[in-house]
């Protein structure tokens, strides 16, 4: 088996594993406010965070070198979290998906004012395509949109701006400073808020929250061997792998068919991305290719970052 292909294969059983995740979120999120969620979701993943950042050899503070952008990217971070998760408790799974698979071509955008990118024509035809299946998904006009969207939406945005900002200052600053201070944030806005909205918890329940943690770090090691293993080309792509895992699990668990206008949106979106992807790993194409380095699905800070723990194993996330 060629190391493409295996890195493929992992990266496919990675998202498996990430789509499984965002389906407990979904059955959690029947009677749980997603800052409650979030909170325990953060609190019952330190211990593997702990771990993680046990890696990290480099004898340091914790001091940010560019305090501002790692707060604005804590600040986006916790963003993408609480809407994500609110998301995807109240709207079709791949509905949720088809929304946030935006980010790549908001990324794209974004590294123009704050990488300096260059974005030639093809891919500014690939973001405007993207953008139109986008508003094929939502249907403005001819069908309700509800906070279910406008989060969804949102959460892509900010997930996108905590990318961009990762790539801006992710070679200057420490990966624990950038794993450690959004998990913090999580943490403490969430755990205020919680006087609000808690509701008790059976011990079953928990057990469910406790699962998603160590979902999300399965999902994410699995994407680290990926990378490690197949070119960054080959591999990103895969996450768009998800759409099909949202349609096999919405229809078992959660009775829900994909609609044509998501179906359509989302093969608009995706085709896009890919593109996107393809286009920048070409030579020349692209000077800092910001969606290729990404390295990660949407990041809702209650676990490491992909690029992050790269970095903790010593494989900057530019050296693929």
């Amino acid at each position: 088996m060629s190391s493409n292909l295996k890195g493929a294969l992992i990266a496919l059983l990675a998202f498996g594993v990430f789509a499984s995740h965002d389906v407990i979120v979904k059955v959690l999120g029947g009677n749980y406010s997603p800052v409650q969620l979030v909170f325990f979701s953060v609190l019952l993943s330190f211990p593997l965070a702990t771990i993680t950042l046990m890696g990290d050899p480099k004898p340091s503070t914790l001091r940010p070198v560019h305090p501002y952008w790692v707060g604005a990217r804590t600040v986006t971070a916790v963003i993408t979290g609480l809407c994500a998760f609110y998301a995807f408790s109240v709207l079709p799974l791949a509905q949720v998906y088809a929304i946030i698979f935006a980010s790549p071509l908001i990324i794209t955008i974004l590294s123009i004012p704050i990488l300096g990118e260059v974005v030639r024509v093809r891919r500014w035809m690939a973001v405007i395509v993207g953008l139109c299946g986008v508003l094929v998904v939502l249907r403005p006009g001819s069908t309700e949109l509800t906070l279910g969207h406008l989060a969804a939406l949102v959460a892509a945005i900010s997930n996108a701006t905590t990318s961009i900002i990762v790539r801006r200052i992710g070679s200057e600053e420490r990966p624990v400073v950038l794993m450690l201070y959004p998990m913090v944030a999580n943490f403490l806005v969430m755990g205020s808020a919680l006087y609000w909205v808690y509701v008790p918890m059976p011990v079953e329940h928990l057990g469910l929250v406790a699962v998603l943690s160590v979902l999300g770090w399965t999902g994410g090691r699995l994407v680290v061997s990926a990378y490690s293993t197949g070119e960054a080309a080959i591999v990103a792509p895969m996450q768009y792998s998800q759409i099909l895992w949202a349609s096999a699990y919405g229809l078992l668990f959660f009775n829900e068919v994909i609609d044509r206008p998501t179906a359509i949106g989302a093969g608009i979106i995706i085709a896009s991305g890919v593109y996107i992807v393809l286009r920048e790993s070409r030579g020349g194409a692209s000077a800092n290719r910001p969606v290729l380095r990404t390295r990660s699905r949407h990041d809702t800070a209650t676990s490491f970052r992909i690029s992050t723990f790269l970095r903790l194993r010593g494989r900057h996330p530019e050296d693929k």
